[in-house]
């Protein structure tokens, strides 16, 4: 690797991070300190979608939504680890394209493992 002649040529990015930084920072306080200070019930009260809240926010549902957002971002990122593989394709032969085969068989075993426990499945009630 080469090492940079100068420092002065990260002056530039320097001087950008701080302008951006002190931007940022020049709106963030002067929203807070020039805005109104207006407080009363009905803007402090709780707002959701235009319809009142009623009764406790912590009523139980089912956990299979979690379940599939979190078995969406497995497989998403999984699925991820494929495009190295894919631009390195030619330069892998099949070393590489065996090496893929295994890897899709595991996530393979593992999508029909999560569908024969019936984490997919939702009973519409």
């Amino acid at each position: 690797m080469n090492a940079p002649d100068n420092i002065i040529d990260y002056l530039p990015i320097v001087i950008t991070c701080f302008v951006a930084g002190g931007f940022v920072s020049l709106v963030i306080f002067g929203t807070h300190f020039l805005g109104p200070k207006r407080k009363s019930k009905v803007k402090l009260d709780v707002f959701e979608c235009g319809i009142q809240p009623q009764g406790n926010a912590r009523i139980p549902f089912s956990i299979k939504y979690f379940l599939a957002a979190i078995l969406f971002v497995l497989f998403d990122v999984e699925i991820i680890f494929m495009y190295p593989w894919a631009v390195d394709f030619k330069v892998l032969h099949w070393t590489g394209f065996v090496e893929m085969l295994s890897y899709m068989a595991v996530l393979l075993v593992g999508f029909f493992y999560v569908l024969k426990k019936g984490a997919l499945k939702f009973d519409m009630d």
